[in-house]
């Protein structure tokens, strides 16, 4: 094994990337019983620990499990700050405003959303404020708020040189299209 081999420990723990690919290929009660699992043990860096949560409440809003997602991102919040690990805030707020749309409290998820945003663009990056600027912007375009919908997503949008064939990219491409 190559961790043997090169003498390598564990930065994070194996059971976060298991569990974001079960969330990936659609087994979400396995994946979130791994992330508890793995959240609730002691392998790896706690600095990881932000991640785990913010995997965990990927699978349970896509589960549907709005206010437990919303749990796991409270949880992943502190861990952030316990551990100054704050590259997962743009994710967790997102994922936040996702749970909130998924709880009908759309005030709640645009608040969400425009933190995800600026947290993304403090931190420059790029992918996920393509991200959290598509929710917001299918937010403001179900609210019938069509153009300032376009105003936020187009410009990301753009700055994209290459990745068209990516999943994110691919959804940002076919709500311009919707909201055009």
């Amino acid at each position: 094994m190559l961790v043997a081999e090169q003498r390598l420990g564990f930065v994070m723990e194996p059971r976060f990337l298991r569990g974001a690919a079960l969330t990936a290929q659609g087994a979400f009660d396995e994946a979130v019983a791994c992330l508890r699992d793995a959240l609730a043990g002691g392998l790896g860096a706690r600095t990881f620990r932000p991640y785990g949560f913010t995997r965990l409440a990927e699978a349970l809003t896509t589960q549907g499990q709005h206010g437990a997602a919303i749990a796991a991102v409270r949880e992943g919040m502190e861990a952030q700050e316990e551990t100054a690990a704050l590259r997962w805030g743009a994710e967790l707020h997102r994922l936040e405003g996702i749970a909130l749309c998924g709880l009908n409290r759309p005030e709640g998820a645009e608040s969400a959303f425009q933190e995800a945003l600026r947290i993304a663009r403090r931190q420059q990056a790029k992918g996920y404020e393509l991200r959290a600027a598509v929710n917001l912007a299918r937010l403001w375009g179900d609210q019938g708020c069509r153009a300032e919908a376009l105003d936020l997503l187009a410009p990301v949008y753009g700055w994209f040189t290459e990745g068209f064939d990516t999943a994110d990219l691919k959804e940002a491409k076919a709500l311009l299209d919707e909201l055009g």
